[in-house]
């Protein structure tokens, strides 16, 4: 599956690429509402090509995900940055490791030019944030090419609709304990008259704010923990003006900063509560996604 954008430079030839690799597939090009030649050239190439209109890449897999029934998945970009005759291993790794999500990473192999400025170091910082929250040990979070089992994707509830798409399956996978497996593959640059639609600062926003939204979600615990400990501390900051002024003259000068103390206290109770509110409906929900996943694996041996 390629979603594409704009990608004519790039779109026949990568068709070609894994239709070679893997020959028994079919290869689906979802056009993101291209103005150039995409669509005819793929169609062309011999791929399958569905309108997707709705911009955005998170769109566009979401699309596809609830379009393509297949029992393995393997996502790749049209831009031809990734090793198509790579998917054969990826494919074999998703089996002999009994996985989940395969991922092809990309910064230890890759071109001079393969990363725009910023970049690399912006996966590396978000891969290490995903890996210190979630108690994980991945290299490379934004890679586009991955290979899917089907329980896996029909599992999935995505909402993103941009480039921290990849981020949001990525973390997906973690909270709810699926198995990843990541396999180094190279990472080329695009040709001549191909260009990144990625923005560093607004995606890179974008990214960091699907990080923290599905902490929160996830492990409600931690997250409201943690403003409850600020709370409290800050509460004690604030607080110990009153306190001093009580215990030095049995009057309270900080009336405005006792007033502060008292709410942040409040507010700290109030977000330890709300956390252990939360984690109790997330553990109800998690126990129902492992019953579907089980239901999704009996159907897809059944199919097998």
């Amino acid at each position: 599956m390629l979603p594409c954008y704009n990608e004519a430079v790039t779109i026949a030839k990568v068709v070609a690429d894994f239709r070679e690799a893997l020959p028994f597939a079919d290869v689906y090009v979802f056009d993101n509402d291209s103005s150039d030649d995409t669509a005819r050239l793929a169609r062309e190439a011999g791929a399958i090509v569905v309108a997707s209109p709705r911009r955005g890449k998170g769109n566009v897999v979401r699309h596809m995900f609830a379009t393509v029934d297949a029992d393995i998945y393997v996502m790749a970009d049209g831009d031809g940055t990734y090793p198509a005759h790579m998917s054969p291993a990826l494919i074999r790794i998703l089996k002999d490791a009994n996985a989940d999500m395969v991922v092809g990473t990309r910064l230890q192999d890759n071109e001079a030019r393969s990363f725009r400025a910023l970049h690399e170091f912006g996966n590396r910082f978000v891969a290490r944030l995903i890996s210190t929250l979630f108690s994980a040990s991945l290299t490379d979070v934004l890679s586009g090419f991955r290979v899917f089992r089907r329980h896996f994707v029909r599992a999935l509830y995505l909402r993103s609709n941009a480039f921290e798409i990849e981020t949001e399956i990525t973390l997906q996978a973690l909270v709810k304990q699926r198995v990843v497996r990541e396999v180094p593959v190279h990472y080329g640059t695009r040709p001549h008259g191909s260009h990144s639609k990625l923005n560093t600062w607004s995606d890179g926003v974008l990214v960091l704010k699907s990080v923290l939204l599905i902490f929160r979600d996830y492990k409600p615990l931690a997250f409201f923990s943690v403003a409850s400990g600020v709370c409290f501390v800050l509460g004690l900051i604030a607080g110990w003006p009153p306190v001093k002024d009580y215990i030095d003259i049995r009057y309270v000068n900080h009336v405005p900063l006792a007033l502060l103390a008292a709410a942040l206290e409040v507010l700290a109770v109030l977000f330890l509560g709300i956390g252990l509110i939360l984690n109790a409906i997330k553990r109800f929900h998690m126990e129902n996604q492992e019953l579907i996943v089980g239901l999704l694996k009996d159907t897809d041996r059944n199919r097998e």
